[in-house]
């Protein structure tokens, strides 16, 4: 086995370490004894029309009805476009368990059992994460949590105005990678994922695509992406994600903050991380205008973080208080201007396996398929079958490998990490949303 170590994504805001020293692919196996067909729906459905599909949303029992008031707009402009269903989480459902009580099971989605589109409406606490990543297996799913019913409202009412206003954004995407000094993760997704997936789509029909890398991906032109007068249609940020210790007073507020080029570096800047260095909730202004914007952070906790460390070696580890949405988002969503569509980003650590794969080099099929099929009109939870795909196929491989005697415990080390790392995937926002110069019907 190699004894290169892996450098992976995440710094720590309050030493200015990585989240995660590197690691040899031998401690990685070790850890991987430790753990453990794309998403489609039935014949005859066509999986880009609501009407078909159906859309549901998905409430925790005992949910304030302040909320689903809030959500009411939202769901009687769904009805103008399909069917809508209202269902309800009992604490500890499983997937399955959820599935059966409605009438569905493995396999294909079909809408006259549950619609393919489903929202969670809540907090992580009332249903988990892990609820989440199940369910999009077979469906397309998304999540709002916000702490007020007037947040809910807000983000309600920016997705009804986008629809129904037909007042688009240029047809321009972004890729935003920041490549900080002397740091292996940030400088191979510069040019191992933005180049490339740049390149890629360059030439998709009607849009513009731009790279902002290193010395344009500082923290003052990100603010012009996100609200700002350079806001596009489509964003990808590529960075660190600020993470924070058990009990630090910044991990709610910041967790999952996008560390930008202002950052030289651990070489040349040593302790804690100062917020003129990282781009938080915090640092969008009520003037922002983010209404139309579907946003992608690939960063460490960029859509959440779980109570528990699913990296753990042994016994779990206890990193926040609890399971909470990252605060960037729910800002970006729920903003009083006019919202974003929707935000998708990583639960838990992110990592480079989900762009490249040694020793094939750059992977950058699933974000090319994620964006070309928003560009060309496709909602957002659709266009996330890439990445589930992605997870089922390597947790069967891992299960297939680890049956194996001996165990090829670099192979094993390679899958468990690109599995856990492909789950953590998820939307927040309505998987239905579209970019909203593309016409519903």
């Amino acid at each position: 086995m190699t004894s290169e170590n892996l450098f992976f994504n995440g710094i720590n805001g309050a030493t200015g370490e990585y989240l995660v020293p590197p690691a040899s692919l031998q401690q990685l196996a070790e850890l991987a004894r430790w753990a453990v067909n794309e998403r489609e729906v039935v014949d005859g459905v066509d999986p880009g029309r609501l009407d078909q599909t159906g859309w549901g949303v998905i409430y925790p029992r005992g949910l304030d009805p302040a909320i689903r008031s809030a959500l009411a707009p939202l769901l009687e402009h769904r009805r103008t476009h399909g069917p809508v269903r209202e269902l309800e989480y009992l604490p500890r459902d499983s997937r399955l368990s959820f599935l059966n009580r409605y009438g569905a099971g493995p396999g294909l989605a079909d809408p006259r059992a549950l619609p393919y589109y489903l929202l969670l409406v809540g907090d992580p606490t009332l249903i988990p994460f892990s609820f989440q990543f199940q369910l999009d297996l077979q469906h397309a799913v998304g999540r709002l949590h916000f702490d007020t019913p007037e947040e809910y409202a807000r983000y309600a009412g920016s997705v009804v105005a986008a629809e129904t206003s037909r007042s688009p954004r240029p047809r321009r995407a972004v890729l935003f990678g920041v490549k900080n000094p002397g740091d292996p993760a940030t400088q191979g997704s510069a040019e191992d994922f933005i180049a490339p997936l740049a390149e890629r789509l360059a030439g998709q029909p009607g849009w513009s695509v731009e790279s902002l890398v290193e010395k344009e991906a500082t923290k003052e032109r990100l603010g012009r992406l996100l609200g700002g007068e350079e806001t596009p249609a489509l964003l990808l940020t590529a960075s660190h994600g600020m993470g924070f210790p058990l009990e630090d007073p910044r991990q709610l507020p910041h967790q999952g903050a996008l560390l930008c080029q202002d950052w030289p570096g651990r070489e040349a800047w040593q302790g804690p991380i100062p917020t003129d260095h990282y781009f938080s909730a915090d640092d969008v202004g009520d003037d922002a205008r983010l209404h139309g914007l579907v946003t992608f952070h690939f960063a460490c906790y960029g859509a959440g973080t779980p109570r528990m460390d699913l990296y753990a070696q042994g016994y779990p580890e206890q990193i926040a208080p609890r399971d909470f949405v990252a605060r960037l988002p729910q800002r970006l969503l729920s903003h009083p201007a006019g919202g974003a569509l929707a935000v998708v980003g990583h639960v838990e650590k992110a990592y480079g396996y989900s762009f490249r794969w040694r020793p094939a080099g750059p992977q950058v099929q699933c974000f090319e398929s994620f964006f070309r099929r928003l560009m060309t009109g496709q909602p957002v939870g659709r266009a996330m079958e890439s990445f589930g795909q992605r997870y089922a196929e390597l947790a069967a491989e891992v299960i297939e490998l680890r049956r194996q005697r001996p165990v090829d415990e670099e192979s094993l080390a390679n899958l468990w990490i690109a599995m856990n790392d492909a789950r953590g995937y998820v939307v927040l926002g309505d998987p239905a949303v579209r970019v909203v110069d593309v016409a519903l019907d």
